[in-house]
């Protein structure tokens, strides 16, 4: 039941975002690198990557955490973890110039799943194992739920 319940944190960590870019458009959404330009001459982290998108998704998961019975801490973790994670991705993207919003299979699940993870291993006695099936299980999920947002007209690509 645990694995579940983690699995529908870093869901609604990282679907967050997404729905807020439905619901709000441009409103708010004040980009977390500050257009800040690298040698590179690429962003560092991109113009879909904001402060309202990450301050949300932070929220949403400590809300949830609580709804799903567990501490509102693991919430607050796993929404931040998920989100440094989802950063990371695409500050190596943009070092590799990849357009924003543009697939890296692998890229764009991992570090998403895995950092919350590591990141509430001790809190939740979580075993290797666990983290595992959760990673893998999160980037089938997300895989699916992007397809499905696309039809639903959510989400701009398929992937």
């Amino acid at each position: 039941m645990l694995i579940l319940k983690l699995l529908s944190l870093l869901v609604v960590a990282n679907g967050t975002p997404i729905i807020a870019r439905n619901v709000f458009g441009h409103r708010f959404a004040f980009p977390v690198d500050g257009y800040v330009s690298l040698a590179d001459g690429q962003r560092l982290f991109g113009p879909t990557k904001t402060i309202r998108g990450i301050a949300l998704s932070v929220v949403a998961t400590l809300v949830c955490a609580s709804l799903l019975g567990l501490d509102w801490h693991i919430g607050l973790i796993i929404g931040s973890a998920a989100m440094l994670g989802d950063l990371c991705s695409s500050f190596i993207k943009r070092r590799v110039k990849k357009p924003p919003t543009s697939m890296a299979l692998g890229l764009d699940q991992i570090p998403e799943s895995l950092f919350p993870m590591l990141a509430c291993r001790h809190l939740l006695s979580l075993s290797l194992l666990d983290i595992v099936l959760v990673v893998v299980a999160f980037f089938i999920v997300e895989l699916l739920l992007s397809r499905l947002l696309y039809k639903l007209h959510i989400r701009d690509k398929p992937y």
